[in-house]
C-alpha cells in the first residue's frame, strides 16, 4: 500500500511540474502576442498615415506633361 502511494505522489508531484511549466510557456506565448499585437497597431497606423499623405501628395501635384 505505501508503494503505491509513494507512486502516485510521485506522479502527483511530475503532473505539478508539468502543469506549473505549461502555464509558464503559455503566460511567455501571451507576453509575445500582445507585443505583436501592439507592434502590428504601430505599423497599421504608420502605413495608414503614409497612405494619407501619399494621397493628399497626389491630388496637390500637377498632372505631368503629356508626350
Amino acid at each position: 500500500m505505501n508503494e503505491r502511494i509513494t507512486e502516485l505522489e510521485t506522479q502527483l508531484a511530475f503532473q505539478d511540474d508539468t502543469i506549473n511549466e505549461l502555464n509558464r510557456v503559455i503566460t511567455d506565448q501571451q507576453t509575445q502576442i500582445d507585443k505583436l499585437k501592439e507592434q502590428v497597431e504601430l505599423l497599421y497606423k504608420k502605413f495608414k498615415s503614409l497612405s494619407e499623405s501619399a494621397e493628399h501628395h497626389d491630388e496637390n501635384e500637377p498632372p505631368p506633361p503629356h508626350y
